[in-house]
């Protein structure tokens, strides 16, 4: 198996890596993290769906920060309040958490047997970028709960989100009959757009079509496949238009050896279309998919981490083909910059009239992952998708990727456990292809995360409690 990287340089927009990498550079990795669910799941009987049974919260830095964060999301503070029916609880952190520390907090703050597992919210709202609040911390909560991030470079932002939410939650919910599915594929002719396109775009057109076909005349899809020429501006026009609609993007993420951190935030992730780049500036103003929700599929097109989880493979390949690790170098987090919410998703989502939230990935993107030796691995994409479209929760919606980690990283222990009774019986454990690949996965799967507030849907299903 090849590993095909969406990532490109930022000098000519050409990939990084453009014949990809062998499986085979993937020998002996240490085993990810567990993040494993807890046992205490709030309400697992009752509906995901309703804030009066789940509850929402929102977790802010201690301090004068935070205090001024919770002070711009007054009114969807409130407004939340309103649905569920019970106060909402702020939680406080302190910034700079590792994984071990997040987990410490949850368990000691986050579980405090002072607050009923009844009142306890499983909709989290995490205000503030990740050198605050880390990625650590989000992902930790994530694995039971529906999280989600605001995070923006001016305060004023934060308000006019909360603004834009409470403006689209109170349109009544037959004004909206039609709901959209839009999928936008650049075509530059590289290995890794071909392949995503083959094994996840396409099947999951055939299986939203066949929905539709079904029973759901309701919804629209729309497929738009750039190669450059008038394509770019006949999507910009589609995803203009103010019906509730998903958006499914597909590129490569821009990303370099920037030569000075504002660059690097300015541009990391940007999308490269043909020919240009879309960029936060290009939807700070305009219609944007007003009202809807947005999951793209680039290298770093949510923001990019303090150190890549695929930093212990970048070691290991430096001694296995250093060409393909100095390649690779220049797409990871430099060494003491602190990581970042990219700036295309900050724009969009303080954009009046650009999305209510968007998924994308916080590192790089491998499109290895996409497929399990023929099985239906767009499936976990399309429940994303189909959960948008029908109308749940985007926290919600996006659990139903993020479960699947639980799963790719149980199959994984099983191969570290095999090799170790191996080496408890004197022979040499065999290198096992599918265990590098279940390793990715694990890796994939853990880095998709929800920007914009967990609560929020297309429009026209609002209304529901």
């Amino acid at each position: 198996m090849t590993l095909d990287l969406l990532l490109a340089r930022a000098d000519d927009y050409q990939p990084l890596l453009p014949q990809g990498l062998s499986l085979d550079s993937l020998r002996t990795l240490p085993l990810p993290s567990p993040r494993a669910p807890s046992e205490r799941l709030w309400d697992p009987s009752g509906d995901p769906e309703s804030l009066s049974t789940q509850r929402w919260g929102v977790v802010t830095p201690e301090g004068p920060e935070g205090d001024r964060l919770l002070e711009r999301m007054a009114p969807l503070i409130r407004w939340r309040e309103e649905i569920q029916g019970a106060p909402v609880i702020p939680y406080r952190t302190r910034t700079s958490m590792d994984e071990a520390t997040a987990a410490r907090w949850k368990r000691r703050e986050f579980r405090n047997e002072s607050v009923a597992e009844s009142e306890r919210p499983r909709y989290l709202l995490l205000l503030g970028d990740m050198d605050t609040l880390s990625l650590e911390l989000q992902q930790v909560l994530a694995t039971d709960a529906y999280v989600g991030r605001l995070a923006f470079p001016k305060e004023e932002d934060y308000e006019a989100y909360a603004h834009k939410v409470l403006r689209w939650e109170k349109v009544a919910p037959q004004s909206h009959a039609r709901r959209r599915v839009l999928f936008y594929t650049v075509r530059d002719r590289t290995r890794a757009t071909d392949i995503a396109r083959e094994v996840l775009v396409e099947p999951c057109l055939e299986s939203l079509g066949a929905k539709r076909r079904k029973g759901l005349p309701d919804m629209e899809l729309h497929d738009f496949v750039d190669e450059g020429g008038a394509a770019t501006e006949q999507w910009m026009r589609c995803v203009a238009q103010p019906e509730p609609s998903v958006l499914f993007t597909l590129s490569h993420g821009l990303g370099a050896a920037w030569e000075c951190p504002e660059q690097r935030r300015q541009f990391q992730g940007a999308l490269v279309l043909p020919g240009r780049c879309l960029t936060g500036k290009d939807l700070a103003s305009g219609s944007f998919l007003p009202g809807g929700a947005w999951f793209c599929l680039a290298c770093h097109g949510a923001g990019t981490p303090e150190k890549s989880s695929y930093e212990p493979w970048l070691q290991q390949l430096r001694h296995v083909d250093p060409d393909a690790a100095r390649a690779l170098e220049k797409g990871m987090p430099p060494e003491g910059n602190p990581p970042f919410t990219s700036a295309l998703p900050q724009a969009a989502l303080a954009n009046p009239d650009g999305p209510l939230a968007f998924i994308g990935h916080v590192d790089l993107a491998w499109t290895s992952t996409l497929s399990d030796e023929g099985n239906l691995a767009h499936s976990r994409f399309l429940g994303v998708l189909q959960a948008l479209a029908a109308g749940r929760r985007a926290g919600n919606a996006l659990h139903t990727l993020l479960r699947f980690f639980g799963e790719a990283l149980n199959e994984l222990t099983l191969f570290y456990k095999q090799e170790e009774l191996a080496l408890a019986a004197g022979r040499k454990p065999s290198a096992d292809p599918a265990r590098a690949a279940q390793w990715m996965l694990c890796q994939d799967l853990a880095n998709y995360v929800l920007l914009g507030d967990p609560a929020v849907r297309l429009p026209g299903f609002a209304a529901q409690k």
